[in-house]
């Protein structure tokens, strides 16, 4: 059982926060026998149930076929985590203790509504959903299981995927679990189709791609052609969620896309210490997962992995339309897409993405590396933290820059990084040659100094790289105004934010001339929403007249 802040995980509600939270319930409360099963595991659009009389036992997966407690909810408590408050598919299941239960539902909608509606109630059962999540992550075995070689290419995209979205999941290696084995054995599972991935609601996925198990997790909403809504959102960044909390707060109907994670390139950043209000820092996954649960609480519709092929403006309504051959409509777009990796001109790269070549830094990455020597290459913030989270871990960190760090980064994390004793620093180098294949992945990196040409090997197996970022808007390049470097212009109409094509919006990183910075694309995700009202304001006032 979680006991780690359990007051808060499990709050027992007092008869007036009761009577209040019958105001916002979605049926009539609900008598169950004995043992009943009242949600099942993987159960989609499960409510949260408040208990009225008796208790409901909340059973997580224990593996892939056991069961444990997780916890037992009694009269004045509520079941539910996150997924309850997006109306997604259950990730525990509950039954009625043993004399029965008698509970109240409250569905995705009435649970949101509450929260706005009672701002100490609504606080009170937040708090409870989300530390409920972060307690089924830290323990294990709930969620999503994944079954194969653990650091393998193909677990850990998968695993990324899972982890940058807040999404508990476990990994068994079928060399040394039996259970694992066993599965793979009965179904006559070849190599090639590994890895085996077990949803929650039962289906066994051979090798699938990160779009197929966002499907089995029921993550991607169904798309209603005919719908319209007032805002989409492409790109789930601090800009994107920013303009999904402000424009969910103050009515609007949003929805938000992104083909890769919540967060963008600042939800990998494992520590951002320069964000107003974090003194002591906070990593870019939690600063992403506040703001998607903030986006959810106010109705915000999120889409991931969703990806944007075209931007369509030849209807009235600029249109999206995505992969799958599905479109989205709105009122106004927000292109808040951010940037690409860069990659270098390396040879054969490729062949070694995910096989030991990554552009972001995780616990994931930090723990298959751990003790080792790696390198990483890059001389901007994200590449200080990067180091500061990594070097403590492993070896020896060699960290290629081209120019003096002083001239690209941060005072405090060069000042970090020259207390580090375990890092080598490689002034005025780039890498010049990769070893290794892809079935065995990275072996060993040569470094060449641009100066004299003077040429280094490290053997090591673990390559990072942080060199920066291009715009990602190539997709919406037929419809807006580009700058030579591919950035997309805005203010040149009524609104500062505004594209060259009215009701078309540019904010973050994608933006010419955006500051790249996380407190600055979230001051453009509240800027740009004012500026969508005005927008709509003027319509209107066209349209009176």
């Amino acid at each position: 059982m979680i006991v780690t802040r359990e007051h808060q995980m499990f709050p027992t509600l007092s008869a007036a926060q009761i009577s209040t939270a019958r105001r916002f319930a979605s049926g009539a409360a609900t008598t169950f026998e004995p043992g009943k099963t009242i949600y099942a595991n993987g159960a989609t659009d499960a409510p949260a149930w408040l208990v009225l009389e008796g208790s409901i036992e909340v059973i997580r997966r224990d593996g892939l076929s056991r069961e444990a407690l997780l916890t037992i909810h009694l009269a004045g408590q509520f079941s539910g985590e996150v997924n309850q408050l997006a109306g997604r598919p259950s990730i525990a299941a509950g039954r009625a203790g043993p004399e029965g239960c008698t509970a109240l539902p409250l569905d995705a909608a009435h649970l949101r509504a509450l929260m706005v509606g009672s701002a100490e109630l609504g606080e009170i059962v937040m708090r409870a959903l989300i530390l409920r999540r972060v307690g089924l992550i830290a323990e294990g075995g709930a969620g999503t299981i994944l079954i194969g070689l653990p650091g393998s290419p193909e677990i850990v995209v998968l695993q990324e995927f899972l982890t940058r979205g807040g999404l508990p999941n476990l990994v068994l290696d079928m060399r040394d679990d039996e259970e694992g084995r066993a599965l793979v054995e009965r179904l006559g599972v070849l190599p090639e189709e590994l890895p085996l991935v077990v949803c929650p609601a039962g289906p066994v996925l051979r090798r699938p791609t990160v779009e197929e198990l966002a499907g089995c997790l029921g993550l991607v909403p169904a798309f209603d052609p005919e719908r319209r809504y007032d805002v989409a959102i492409v790109g789930a960044g601090p800009a994107g969620l920013a303009t999904a909390v402000y424009a969910a707060s103050e009515g609007l109907s949003v929805i938000v896309l992104d083909a890769r994670a919540t967060g963008g390139q600042a939800g990998a950043s494992a520590r951002i210490e320069n964000y107003l209000g974090f003194p002591t820092g906070i990593s870019g996954q939690a600063l992403a997962g506040r703001a998607f649960n903030q986006a959810l609480k106010f109705g915000a519709e999120i889409a991931i992995p969703v990806a944007v092929e075209r931007l369509d403006c030849d209807s009235v309504d600029p249109s999206l339309i995505c992969a799958g051959d599905r479109q989205v409509r709105a009122r106004s777009v927000v292109i808040a897409s951010g940037a690409r990796y860069r990659r270098p001109e390396v040879p054969d790269l490729a062949t070694f993405e995910g096989a030991g070549v990554s552009y972001w830094v995780s616990t994931i990455e930090a723990r298959l590396c751990a003790g080792e020597e790696v390198a990483l290459v890059g001389g901007g913030n994200s590449a200080g933290q990067a180091v500061a989270f990594l070097a403590p871990q492993v070896k020896r960190l060699h960290l290629v820059v081209r120019r003096d760090l002083t001239e690209t980064m941060s005072r405090y994390l060069v000042d970090r990084i020259a207390a580090l004793p375990n890092v080598v620093l490689h002034m005025g180098c780039e890498i010049a040659n990769l070893e290794g294949s892809r079935a065995t992945g990275l072996a060993a990196v040569t470094f060449r100094n641009r100066r004299d040409k003077t040429l280094q090997r490290c053997a090591l197996r673990h390559l990072f790289l942080f060199i920066g970022a291009d715009p990602n808007a190539g997709w919406a390049k037929s419809c807006v105004e580009t700058d030579g470097k591919g950035f997309i212009v805005t203010g040149q109409g009524a609104l500062p934010l505004e594209t060259s094509r009215p009701g078309v919006f540019a904010i973050g990183d994608v933006r010419a001339g955006s500051t790249k910075r996380v407190a600055a694309a979230v001051g453009e995700g509240a800027a740009v929403v004012a500026q969508i009202h005005a927008m709509f304001a003027q319509q209107a006032a066209k349209d009176t007249a």
